[in-house]
Protein backbone atom coordinates (compact mmCIF):
# COMPACT_ATOMS: atom_id res chain seq x y z
CA UNK A 1 0.00 0.00 0.00
CA UNK A 2 1.43 3.32 -1.07
CA UNK A 3 0.23 6.17 1.15
CA UNK A 4 1.66 9.21 2.87
CA UNK A 5 2.54 9.07 6.53
CA UNK A 6 2.53 12.18 8.71
CA UNK A 7 5.01 12.58 11.54
CA UNK A 8 5.74 16.26 12.12
CA UNK A 9 4.34 18.87 9.82
CA UNK A 10 3.95 22.61 10.03
CA UNK A 11 0.59 24.31 9.57
CA UNK A 12 0.14 24.86 5.88
CA UNK A 13 -1.14 27.95 4.13
CA UNK A 14 -1.66 27.64 0.41
CA UNK A 15 -3.16 31.10 0.01
CA UNK A 16 -0.76 32.01 -2.78
CA UNK A 17 -1.37 29.05 -5.03
CA UNK A 18 -5.11 29.30 -4.42
CA UNK A 19 -5.26 32.97 -5.39
CA UNK A 20 -3.16 32.29 -8.48
CA UNK A 21 -5.82 30.03 -9.97
CA UNK A 22 -9.11 30.53 -8.12
CA UNK A 23 -11.56 33.27 -9.01
CA UNK A 24 -12.29 34.52 -5.50
CA UNK A 25 -14.39 37.71 -5.56
CA UNK A 26 -12.76 40.69 -3.88
CA UNK A 27 -13.79 40.89 -0.25
CA UNK A 28 -15.53 37.50 -0.25
CA UNK A 29 -13.84 36.46 3.01
CA UNK A 30 -13.39 39.93 4.52
CA UNK A 31 -15.64 39.33 7.55
CA UNK A 32 -13.66 36.19 8.46
CA UNK A 33 -10.15 37.59 8.33
CA UNK A 34 -8.37 37.66 11.68
CA UNK A 35 -10.63 35.17 13.46
CA UNK A 36 -9.89 31.63 14.68
CA UNK A 37 -11.77 28.74 16.25
CA UNK A 38 -15.54 28.88 16.57
CA UNK A 39 -15.63 32.58 15.71
CA UNK A 40 -14.00 31.85 12.36
CA UNK A 41 -16.35 28.91 11.83
CA UNK A 42 -19.39 31.12 12.47
CA UNK A 43 -18.06 33.82 10.16
CA UNK A 44 -17.49 31.35 7.33
CA UNK A 45 -20.97 29.91 7.82
CA UNK A 46 -22.43 33.38 7.39
CA UNK A 47 -20.52 33.72 4.10
CA UNK A 48 -21.34 30.36 2.50
CA UNK A 49 -24.87 29.54 3.66
CA UNK A 50 -27.99 30.34 1.67
CA UNK A 51 -26.57 29.06 -1.64
CA UNK A 52 -28.53 28.56 -4.87
CA UNK A 53 -30.03 25.07 -4.91
CA UNK A 54 -30.61 22.72 -7.83
CA UNK A 55 -32.95 19.73 -8.02
CA UNK A 56 -31.31 16.34 -7.71
CA UNK A 57 -32.97 15.20 -10.94
CA UNK A 58 -35.07 17.11 -13.45
CA UNK A 59 -36.37 16.36 -16.91
CA UNK A 60 -36.16 19.91 -18.21
CA UNK A 61 -34.39 22.46 -16.02
CA UNK A 62 -30.76 22.52 -14.89
CA UNK A 63 -30.13 19.89 -12.22
CA UNK A 64 -27.26 18.28 -10.31
CA UNK A 65 -26.43 15.91 -13.17
CA UNK A 66 -25.87 18.88 -15.48
CA UNK A 67 -23.56 20.74 -13.10
CA UNK A 68 -21.48 17.62 -12.39
CA UNK A 69 -20.93 17.17 -16.12
CA UNK A 70 -19.06 20.48 -15.94
CA UNK A 71 -17.45 20.16 -12.51
CA UNK A 72 -16.12 16.61 -13.03
CA UNK A 73 -15.47 16.78 -16.75
CA UNK A 74 -12.71 14.52 -18.04
CA UNK A 75 -9.92 16.86 -19.27
CA UNK A 76 -9.06 14.31 -21.95
CA UNK A 77 -12.64 13.78 -23.15
CA UNK A 78 -15.02 16.68 -22.63
CA UNK A 79 -18.15 14.52 -22.99
CA UNK A 80 -17.08 12.24 -20.13
CA UNK A 81 -16.96 12.63 -16.37
CA UNK A 82 -14.32 11.18 -14.02
CA UNK A 83 -15.17 9.24 -10.85
CA UNK A 84 -13.81 10.77 -7.66
CA UNK A 85 -12.41 7.53 -6.17
CA UNK A 86 -12.19 5.14 -9.11
CA UNK A 87 -10.91 7.77 -11.57
CA UNK A 88 -12.86 5.90 -14.27
CA UNK A 89 -13.86 8.04 -17.28
CA UNK A 90 -17.60 7.63 -17.90
CA UNK A 91 -20.12 8.71 -20.51
CA UNK A 92 -21.46 12.00 -19.12
CA UNK A 93 -24.71 12.36 -21.13
CA UNK A 94 -25.73 8.81 -20.14
CA UNK A 95 -26.34 9.83 -16.52
CA UNK A 96 -27.75 6.95 -14.43
CA UNK A 97 -29.55 5.22 -17.31
CA UNK A 98 -31.24 2.50 -15.24
CA UNK A 99 -27.94 1.44 -13.70
CA UNK A 100 -26.00 1.36 -16.97
CA UNK A 101 -24.44 4.81 -16.57
CA UNK A 102 -22.82 6.57 -13.62
CA UNK A 103 -23.85 7.70 -10.17
CA UNK A 104 -23.53 10.70 -7.84
CA UNK A 105 -21.38 10.23 -4.76
CA UNK A 106 -22.23 12.10 -1.56
CA UNK A 107 -18.82 12.51 0.08
CA UNK A 108 -20.58 13.31 3.35
CA UNK A 109 -22.75 10.19 3.09
CA UNK A 110 -26.42 11.13 2.88
CA UNK A 111 -27.35 8.54 5.53
CA UNK A 112 -25.11 10.40 8.03
CA UNK A 113 -28.03 12.58 9.09
CA UNK A 114 -30.49 10.80 6.80
CA UNK A 115 -30.96 13.89 4.64
CA UNK A 116 -31.50 11.93 1.44
CA UNK A 117 -31.51 13.85 -1.83
CA UNK A 118 -33.73 16.75 -0.91
CA UNK A 119 -32.43 20.23 -1.54
CA UNK A 120 -29.88 21.62 0.90
CA UNK A 121 -27.60 18.97 2.35
CA UNK A 122 -28.68 16.38 -0.21
CA UNK A 123 -27.97 18.45 -3.32
CA UNK A 124 -25.02 20.58 -2.20
CA UNK A 125 -22.73 20.39 -5.22
CA UNK A 126 -19.55 20.85 -3.21
CA UNK A 127 -20.40 17.49 -1.64
CA UNK A 128 -21.59 15.74 -4.84
CA UNK A 129 -19.21 14.04 -7.28
CA UNK A 130 -19.44 11.78 -10.28
CA UNK A 131 -18.64 8.13 -9.55
CA UNK A 132 -19.26 4.79 -11.20
CA UNK A 133 -22.18 2.92 -9.72
CA UNK A 134 -20.27 -0.04 -8.28
CA UNK A 135 -17.62 2.10 -6.53
CA UNK A 136 -20.34 4.38 -5.18
CA UNK A 137 -22.05 1.32 -3.73
CA UNK A 138 -18.80 -0.07 -2.29
CA UNK A 139 -18.01 3.17 -0.49
CA UNK A 140 -21.55 3.16 0.95
CA UNK A 141 -21.49 5.33 4.11
CA UNK A 142 -18.09 4.14 5.32
CA UNK A 143 -16.06 6.39 7.57
CA UNK A 144 -12.97 7.98 6.07
CA UNK A 145 -9.95 6.31 7.62
CA UNK A 146 -7.04 4.00 6.82
CA UNK A 147 -8.01 0.84 4.93
CA UNK A 148 -6.11 -2.40 4.49
CA UNK A 149 -7.67 -3.93 1.37
CA UNK A 150 -7.38 -2.45 -2.10
CA UNK A 151 -10.79 -1.95 -3.67
CA UNK A 152 -11.25 -3.93 -6.89
CA UNK A 153 -14.17 -3.04 -9.12
CA UNK A 154 -15.83 -6.08 -10.62
CA UNK A 155 -18.77 -4.46 -12.39
CA UNK A 156 -19.59 -5.24 -15.97
CA UNK A 157 -18.81 -1.74 -17.20
CA UNK A 158 -15.53 -1.25 -15.34
CA UNK A 159 -13.10 -3.67 -13.81
CA UNK A 160 -9.72 -3.69 -12.15
CA UNK A 161 -7.97 -2.28 -9.10
CA UNK A 162 -8.26 1.33 -8.02
CA UNK A 163 -6.09 3.31 -5.61
CA UNK A 164 -8.87 3.30 -3.01
CA UNK A 165 -8.79 1.00 0.02
CA UNK A 166 -11.44 -0.49 2.26
CA UNK A 167 -11.46 -3.15 4.96
CA UNK A 168 -13.29 -6.36 5.79
CA UNK A 169 -12.95 -5.75 9.54
CA UNK A 170 -13.54 -1.97 9.86
CA UNK A 171 -16.28 0.16 8.28
CA UNK A 172 -13.81 2.52 6.57
CA UNK A 173 -12.93 3.95 3.17
CA UNK A 174 -9.54 5.35 2.15
CA UNK A 175 -9.53 7.39 -1.09
CA UNK A 176 -6.49 7.61 -3.38
CA UNK A 177 -3.59 9.68 -2.01
CA UNK A 178 -4.19 12.45 -4.54
CA UNK A 179 -7.81 12.84 -3.34
CA UNK A 180 -7.33 12.55 0.41
CA UNK A 181 -7.07 16.29 0.99
CA UNK A 182 -10.00 16.97 -1.37
CA UNK A 183 -12.20 14.65 0.68
CA UNK A 184 -11.08 16.20 3.96
CA UNK A 185 -11.83 19.73 2.78
CA UNK A 186 -15.30 18.64 1.60
CA UNK A 187 -16.13 17.11 4.98
CA UNK A 188 -14.91 20.22 6.79
CA UNK A 189 -16.96 22.35 4.39
CA UNK A 190 -20.11 20.39 5.28
CA UNK A 191 -19.34 20.73 9.00
CA UNK A 192 -19.15 24.53 8.63
CA UNK A 193 -21.94 25.01 6.09
CA UNK A 194 -24.66 23.13 7.99
CA UNK A 195 -25.14 24.44 11.51
CA UNK A 196 -28.77 23.56 12.19
CA UNK A 197 -30.23 26.82 10.88
CA UNK A 198 -33.32 27.34 8.70
CA UNK A 199 -34.49 23.77 9.07
CA UNK A 200 -31.12 22.30 8.09
CA UNK A 201 -29.19 19.68 10.04
CA UNK A 202 -26.27 20.46 12.33
CA UNK A 203 -23.59 18.30 10.70
CA UNK A 204 -20.48 17.62 12.79
CA UNK A 205 -17.16 15.87 12.24
CA UNK A 206 -16.26 13.31 14.89
CA UNK A 207 -13.37 11.16 16.02
CA UNK A 208 -15.69 8.16 16.17
CA UNK A 209 -15.98 5.42 13.55
CA UNK A 210 -19.73 5.09 13.19
CA UNK A 211 -21.45 1.81 12.30
CA UNK A 212 -23.22 1.55 8.97
CA UNK A 213 -26.61 1.64 10.70
CA UNK A 214 -26.06 5.01 12.39
CA UNK A 215 -28.07 7.92 11.01
CA UNK A 216 -26.63 10.51 13.37
CA UNK A 217 -25.51 13.71 11.59
CA UNK A 218 -21.86 12.87 12.27
CA UNK A 219 -18.96 11.87 10.04
CA UNK A 220 -15.54 10.48 10.89
CA UNK A 221 -12.72 10.15 11.31
CA UNK A 222 -11.97 13.82 11.97
CA UNK A 223 -8.38 13.34 13.12
CA UNK A 224 -7.53 11.29 10.02
CA UNK A 225 -9.20 13.82 7.76
CA UNK A 226 -7.21 16.62 9.39
CA UNK A 227 -3.93 14.83 8.66
CA UNK A 228 -5.06 14.12 5.07
CA UNK A 229 -5.71 17.82 4.59
CA UNK A 230 -2.16 18.62 5.67
CA UNK A 231 -0.59 15.92 3.52
CA UNK A 232 -2.51 16.40 0.26
CA UNK A 233 -2.35 20.05 -0.74
CA UNK A 234 -4.93 21.88 -2.82
CA UNK A 235 -4.54 21.01 -6.51
CA UNK A 236 -5.31 23.11 -9.58
CA UNK A 237 -8.15 20.72 -10.43
CA UNK A 238 -9.65 21.20 -6.97
CA UNK A 239 -9.50 24.98 -7.37
CA UNK A 240 -11.08 24.81 -10.83
CA UNK A 241 -13.90 22.69 -9.45
CA UNK A 242 -14.48 25.20 -6.66
CA UNK A 243 -14.78 27.93 -9.29
CA UNK A 244 -17.25 25.84 -11.31
CA UNK A 245 -19.49 25.11 -8.33
CA UNK A 246 -19.39 28.79 -7.36
CA UNK A 247 -20.55 29.72 -10.87
CA UNK A 248 -23.75 27.70 -10.37
CA UNK A 249 -24.30 27.51 -6.62
CA UNK A 250 -22.92 30.94 -5.70
CA UNK A 251 -20.92 29.81 -2.68
CA UNK A 252 -17.38 28.55 -2.29
CA UNK A 253 -15.51 25.97 -0.25
CA UNK A 254 -13.39 28.24 1.98
CA UNK A 255 -10.92 25.44 2.73
CA UNK A 256 -9.95 25.23 -0.93
CA UNK A 257 -9.46 28.99 -1.17
CA UNK A 258 -7.74 29.33 2.21
CA UNK A 259 -6.49 25.94 3.45
CA UNK A 260 -5.08 27.56 6.61
CA UNK A 261 -8.67 28.00 7.80
CA UNK A 262 -8.67 24.26 8.56
CA UNK A 263 -5.76 24.73 10.96
CA UNK A 264 -7.37 27.82 12.46
CA UNK A 265 -10.64 26.02 13.24
CA UNK A 266 -9.63 22.42 13.91
CA UNK A 267 -5.94 22.58 14.82
CA UNK A 268 -6.46 22.85 18.57
CA UNK A 269 -8.63 19.72 18.55
CA UNK A 270 -6.85 17.50 16.06
CA UNK A 271 -3.17 18.28 16.36
CA UNK A 272 -1.67 21.75 16.31
CA UNK A 273 1.70 21.03 14.66
CA UNK A 274 4.60 23.41 14.20
CA UNK A 275 7.79 21.64 13.13
CA UNK A 276 8.68 21.81 9.43
CA UNK A 277 9.43 18.18 8.72
CA UNK A 278 7.57 15.76 6.49
CA UNK A 279 7.92 12.06 5.79
CA UNK A 280 7.04 10.07 2.70
CA UNK A 281 6.64 6.30 3.14
CA UNK A 282 8.57 6.51 6.43
CA UNK A 283 11.62 8.29 4.96
CA UNK A 284 12.29 11.89 5.92
CA UNK A 285 12.24 14.05 2.81
CA UNK A 286 13.04 17.56 4.01
CA UNK A 287 13.29 19.93 6.96
CA UNK A 288 12.80 23.68 7.23
CA UNK A 289 14.42 25.34 10.25
CA UNK A 290 14.81 27.22 12.51
CA UNK A 291 11.26 28.31 13.08
CA UNK A 292 11.08 31.12 14.16
CA UNK A 293 14.00 32.51 12.14
CA UNK A 294 15.70 35.89 12.31
CA UNK A 295 18.63 35.70 9.88
CA UNK A 296 18.58 32.47 7.85
CA UNK A 297 16.10 29.79 6.86
CA UNK A 298 17.58 26.41 6.01
CA UNK A 299 15.78 23.92 3.77
CA UNK A 300 17.27 20.42 3.76
CA UNK A 301 16.42 17.20 1.95
CA UNK A 302 18.09 13.86 2.57
CA UNK A 303 16.52 12.16 -0.43
CA UNK A 304 15.66 14.56 -3.27
CA UNK A 305 17.27 17.62 -4.77
CA UNK A 306 15.59 20.93 -4.09
CA UNK A 307 14.71 22.74 -7.31
CA UNK A 308 13.17 25.95 -5.99
CA UNK A 309 12.29 27.65 -2.71
CA UNK A 310 9.86 30.58 -2.62
CA UNK A 311 9.34 32.91 0.35
CA UNK A 312 5.90 34.52 0.26
CA UNK A 313 4.53 37.14 2.63
CA UNK A 314 1.13 37.06 4.34
CA UNK A 315 -0.38 39.13 1.50
CA UNK A 316 0.57 36.51 -1.07
CA UNK A 317 3.51 38.45 -2.54
CA UNK A 318 6.70 36.67 -3.57
CA UNK A 319 9.57 38.29 -1.66
CA UNK A 320 12.46 35.85 -2.20
CA UNK A 321 13.27 33.02 -4.59
CA UNK A 322 16.19 30.59 -4.46
CA UNK A 323 16.92 28.01 -7.14
CA UNK A 324 19.17 25.05 -6.58
CA UNK A 325 19.85 21.44 -7.50
CA UNK A 326 21.34 20.71 -4.10
CA UNK A 327 19.98 18.99 -1.02
CA UNK A 328 20.37 22.11 1.13
CA UNK A 329 19.38 25.71 0.53
CA UNK A 330 20.29 28.58 2.89
CA UNK A 331 18.11 31.68 2.54
CA UNK A 332 19.10 35.00 4.10
CA UNK A 333 15.98 36.69 5.51
CA UNK A 334 17.76 39.34 7.56
CA UNK A 335 16.21 42.19 5.55
CA UNK A 336 12.62 40.92 5.69
CA UNK A 337 10.11 42.46 8.07
CA UNK A 338 8.99 40.50 11.11
CA UNK A 339 5.83 38.44 10.72
CA UNK A 340 4.35 35.34 9.14
CA UNK A 341 5.68 34.03 5.84
CA UNK A 342 5.11 30.91 3.77
CA UNK A 343 7.93 28.76 2.45
CA UNK A 344 7.08 26.87 -0.71
CA UNK A 345 9.48 24.08 -1.72
CA UNK A 346 9.55 22.30 -5.08
CA UNK A 347 11.67 19.17 -5.23
CA UNK A 348 13.21 17.21 -8.10
CA UNK A 349 10.19 14.91 -8.40
CA UNK A 350 7.83 17.84 -8.84
CA UNK A 351 6.33 17.63 -5.36
CA UNK A 352 5.37 20.92 -3.75
CA UNK A 353 5.19 21.69 -0.02
CA UNK A 354 4.15 24.92 1.63
CA UNK A 355 4.94 25.71 5.28
CA UNK A 356 3.99 28.56 7.54
CA UNK A 357 7.06 30.26 8.99
CA UNK A 358 7.76 33.05 11.46
CA UNK A 359 10.49 35.64 10.99
CA UNK A 360 11.24 37.65 14.11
Amino acid sequence: MNFLKLTLVVSFLFLVSSQSFSQIPNGYYSIAIGFTGDTLKDSLNNIIDGHIEFPYTSGSQMDCWDVLKQADKDPNNSTNVVGIYSRFSMNGPLEYNSGQGWSREHVWAKSRGNFGTSRGEGTDLHNLFAEDISTNSARNNRNFDKGDTRYVDNSGAYSGSTDAFTSSSRWVWEPPDSLKGDVARIIFYMDVRYEGENGELDLQVTDSLLPSSSQLPLHGNARTLYSWHLLDTVSNQEMRRNDTIFKYQNNRNPFVDHPSFVQSIYGARYGNVSVGSKELNGINVFKIYPNPSNKNIIVESNKRSIVEVLVIDSQGRLVLKEQSLLNRVDINVDELKKGFYFIRVIDSEGQEYTHRHIIE
